[in-house]
């Protein structure tokens, strides 16, 4: 519900508090019309994207490891916090405080729960129980990060309420199967998402980074170049992937950026210039967004956030992949060279732990890695051909599009974490992370090959916060991580003459199913993860249940006395 008292503006969606270094922030809102923002007494007008009204204001001159309560202002009137919530103050809690830095993250978030029928039989909503789990205990308990690893709103997966608003907005009822199609569309879905009480006031106190997935523009978003082909020749897809990325550049993105780049980035800076906030910005974002669909290296959407002994990477691995079948790539050159630049950066500043977000998995299950190398094998071998056209429509079907499925992308993320691993780009790190989702399942696998690391490796994978696999999906996840058939796919794999990796994994936990939200708990070099869950069979059930805890790093030797 929009906040607002008589005629003033009304605070629509936020506050959202976005990046946070240990001097500064960002806090984003939307309101109802153009006005003036206050958070701290820092101020910045309101801009216009099709009608709507935004504002990120940044909050600079704070203390490294202090704690700030705040209010937004808009046009001078208090609209945050609500006088009646019962929920802590908001507050902006910078890095450097002492203790462990927590790290709370997850993916794929349908809707919201009051707008999810009882007869879509989907358990209760992991981010919402965690919001009061947050909320009931000490704030030095609070987790010091959110990250969500994608699918944060589900633009081909719509709500009985939002089919009814299309259907309003459009005119003509819309099928169950309908999905958005444009950016007003799209705002219905962070509106639907981002409102809810528990979350709201989660979002303005934990400070939260985001990438997104396939599911914010489409299922299987960019799997492959046939794929592309199609969707390209289609009369509605230019409509949808602008709406899609200029609502991820306002909601999700702008939010992602520190106060530098911010300052350097030209879209940002050519909307500050419309200093009045009235001169809509759509066509600017538009444009910004075909290109980025046309030519990935005019948009980086990957990003860097450093908290003191902890450095991010996330990685953008989906709007950036190259798909020439011969020449199938992740991340295009530019963009990896990039990343990996960050990842020896993070490593010569002497950080702890090295953290890479993915929203899809570089370690699976180990048949379904074998699986994605096969197919990408037949795929590039026999393209054009029937074998080629087969192993295609199988690729499709079956969301053969992870790491796996790129193989020269993800050997060269192997070399590259085994690199810092081995402590060539300087002293090894305690860890190296990988956080990602996706699958719909939670799982921890430690990296055992090649041998000579000083860093310890995990892939920790946590989905979905607010969704349900179906029954087939949880068998054949658990049967991925099964030893026949790790040896069945092997073989297969073997018999297509799929180039062998040096890299082995093996599984450390899992696989876990529900609704579920992971911890990552970062204390001086060591390191723990720990997996709560809504849902152990009884879908009525509300709450979080710790299922894990687990030591990911080495214990820190006792010191000797004398």
């Amino acid at each position: 519900m929009p906040l607002s008292a008589g005629n003033t503006p009304a605070l629509l969606i936020g506050p959202l508090l976005r990046h946070v270094d240990p001097v500064s922030a960002t806090v984003w809102v939307e309101t109802d019309r153009a006005c003036e923002v206050e958070v701290l007494g820092r101020r910045a007008r309101t801009f216009c994207v099709g009608g709507h009204h935004y504002a990120l204001v940044v909050v600079e001159g704070l203390e490294p490891g202090s704690s700030t309560p705040y209010e937004v202002s808009l046009d001078g009137a208090r609209v945050w916090p609500d006088a009646a919530s019962s929920f802590p103050p908001s507050r902006i809690r910078t890095p450097g405080r002492p203790g462990p830095f927590t790290i709370a993250f997850g993916s794929c978030r349908y809707a919201t729960p009051s707008t999810v029928g009882l007869t879509e039989g989907i358990p209760p909503d992991a981010l919402d129980a965690y919001a009061i789990r947050v909320a009931e205990l000490p704030e030095d308990a609070w987790p010091d990060a959110l990250v969500f690893l994608g699918d944060q709103v589900y633009a081909d997966e719509l709500t009985t309420s939002t089919r009814s608003w299309l259907g309003l907005r459009r005119g003509e009822p819309v099928d169950d199967d309908a999905q958005v199609a444009d950016f007003e569309e799209y705002t219905r879905l962070y509106a639907e998402s981002w409102t809810d009480p528990q979350v709201r006031w989660l979002l303005s106190t934990i400070p939260s980074s985001m990438v997104f997935d396939d599911h914010e523009m489409i299922d299987d978003w960019n799997t492959s170049a046939a794929w592309r082909r199609e969707v390209t020749a289609t009369d509605w897809w230019a409509d949808r992937i602008s709406g899609g990325l200029v609502s991820y550049w306002i909601y999700q993105h702008l939010g992602n950026l520190s106060p530098h780049e911010l300052s350097e980035n030209p879209v940002w800076q050519a909307i500050q210039e419309r200093t009045d906030g009235s001169d809509d910005a759509e066509p600017l974002l538009r444009e910004m967004a075909v290109a980025a669909d046309t030519d990935p290296q005019s948009v980086r959407w990957s990003y860097v956030r450093h908290w003191g002994d902890v450095r991010l990477v996330m990685v953008d691995s989906r709007a950036g992949r190259v798909l020439d079948e011969q020449a199938r790539r992740m991340l295009d050159d530019p963009e990896f060279d990039w990343v990996e630049a960050a990842m020896r950066r993070a490593v010569e500043e002497g950080v702890d732990h090295v953290v890479l977000g993915t929203s899809l998995p570089w370690l699976l299950p180990h048949a379904i890695h074998e699986i994605e190398r096969w197919n990408e094998t037949l795929n590039v071998r026999h393209e054009g051909r029937l074998r080629g056209k087969l192993a295609e429509k199988v690729r499709q079907a079956s969301d053969l599009e992870h790491w796996a499925a790129f193989g020269h992308s993800f050997e060269r993320l192997g070399r590259a974490i085994t690199s810092l691993a081995r402590g060539e780009s300087g002293r090894a790190p305690a860890s190296v992370l990988v956080l990602s989702g996706d699958v719909h399942h939670a799982y921890a696998a430690e990296l055992t090959e090649p041998g000579g690391l000083t860093s310890r490796v995990h892939q920790l994978t946590v989905s979905p916060l607010h969704n349900a696999a179906p029954h087939p999906i949880e068998v054949g996840f658990k049967l991925g991580w099964s030893r026949w058939a790790q040896r069945f796919t092997t073989r297969l794999a073997r018999f297509a003459r799929v180039e062998p990796s040096p890299l082995a994994w093996s599984k450390a936990a899992g696989p876990f199913f529900g609704n579920q939200i992971g911890e990552l708990v970062l204390d001086g070099t060591s390191a723990r993860f720990r997996l709560l869950i809504t849902d152990r069979g009884d879908e009525r059930r509300e709450g979080l249940e710790e299922v894990l805890d687990l030591p990911l790093t080495d214990p820190v030797p006792a010191r000797v006395p004398g």
